[in-house]
């Protein structure tokens, strides 16, 4: 299944064509994404057979966040070893998780209104949670997820690394610091779900490029161990970690300039795209 939203209602998405999950179900399923994804069991036995003539074409543009309004939004830090060496670290032995505010989430393509200080690309695979639960178990981890999807943890460094020890939220949650699409994929759509490819340009140079596969701690032990502490909930979103190549750890040091564009792309899902001002 792959699904992300037009004008904040959940659609199914085929070959650029869009189906309203509340119309095409004849009201039996919610057209708000939360609400829809809190019940995940119904929406996937419905999209099995979901009658697609009602659908239409959508180009990319109309696409919004898959999820507009996540509950909780976690984030792991310094989960690639090449990331932790460029950042100073040692590569850590239990995942590092902060948080994102929900309210910098917002679509695939989206202009940003760069704040002072200085602001930094981290390009990520985004876990989508679908059925979610509360200490879950590994070999079940996948089941309790919708898919991913491509996300930017845009950072500002300043904020982010002031005081002692620093705070990471504040810096990663400003308007628009949340990026996410242009679908959610589910897992048994994906070639291989433990090894997703995925980079991001600045312009038209790579300036970062990984695989999910070299992960010091994959997506779904992520899930198990956050879920032993936290309830995951339907339509949550687990950042879940950049590589190497972000601008504060190059010499000289590289930030995002007004007038730049940043592309995020992710194998078998697609990219996203943001103009900063």
């Amino acid at each position: 299944m792959k699904f992300g939203t037009v004008d904040g209602r959940l659609v199914l998405l085929r070959d650029g064509r869009a189906l309203d999950v509340e119309h095409a179900s004849d009201g039996r399923l919610p057209a708000e994404p939360t609400a829809a994804l809190g019940r995940w069991d119904d929406l996937v036995v419905w999209a099995a057979g979901a009658d697609w003539t009602s659908a239409q074409e959508i180009p990319v543009h109309r696409l919004g966040a898959p999820v507009p309004h996540p509950r909780q939004v976690f984030a792991i830090a310094l989960n690639y070893r090449p990331h932790a060496a460029e950042a100073g670290f040692e590569p850590p032995e239990s995942p590092l998780v902060f948080t994102k505010f929900p309210s910098c989430i917002v679509g695939p393509l989206a202009e940003v209104r760069l704040p002072a200080g200085k602001v930094d690309w981290e390009v990520e695979v985004v876990a989508v949670v679908g059925r979610g639960g509360r200490e879950i178990a590994r070999d079940q981890a996948w089941e309790a997820l919708a898919g991913i999807t491509v996300g930017q943890d845009l950072s500002e460094r300043v904020l982010q690394l002031t005081g002692t020890p620093a705070q990471f939220s504040l810096g990663k949650s400003h308007r628009g610091f949340g990026p996410t699409g242009p679908m959610v994929v589910s897992p048994d759509e994906l070639v291989d779900r433990d090894d997703v490819g995925f980079e991001c340009l600045l312009g038209d140079e790579v300036v970062q490029s990984g695989r999910t596969s070299e992960m010091i701690f994959p997506i779904d032990e992520l899930v198990a161990r956050l879920s032993t502490v936290c309830l995951l909930l339907p339509g949550d979103l687990i950042f879940t970690g950049t590589p190497a190549g972000v601008g504060n750890r190059r010499t000289p040091p590289r930030f995002l300039q007004p007038g730049e564009i940043l592309t995020s792309r992710v194998e078998q899902v697609g990219e996203i795209r943001q103009h900063f001002v």
